[in-house]
């Protein structure tokens, strides 16, 4: 069985990710720096430290923001 997620608003469809699957794995799975994103997970900030016990389940909703650095002064 695979897993669908909404992602910032879309559905996302993950063939190769079986559950469980915890939010560690889906942001690995997605291409992401962990260092460099936030995540929300149905509507709660979720801090870095316990992404790797976070299950994710069917249809969770996820938002994902990234970290940018630059610009000049």
């Amino acid at each position: 069985m695979a897993l669908d997620l909404q992602v910032n608003g879309v559905l996302r469809h993950f063939a190769d990710l079986q559950p469980p699957v915890t939010l560690d794995i889906v942001v690995a799975d997605l291409g992401l720096q962990a260092g460099r994103v936030a995540v929300e997970h149905n509507g709660d900030i979720v801090p870095r430290s316990i992404w790797e016990t976070r299950n994710v389940s069917n249809l969770d909703k996820l938002e994902v923001v990234h970290f940018v650095g630059g610009g000049t002064l």
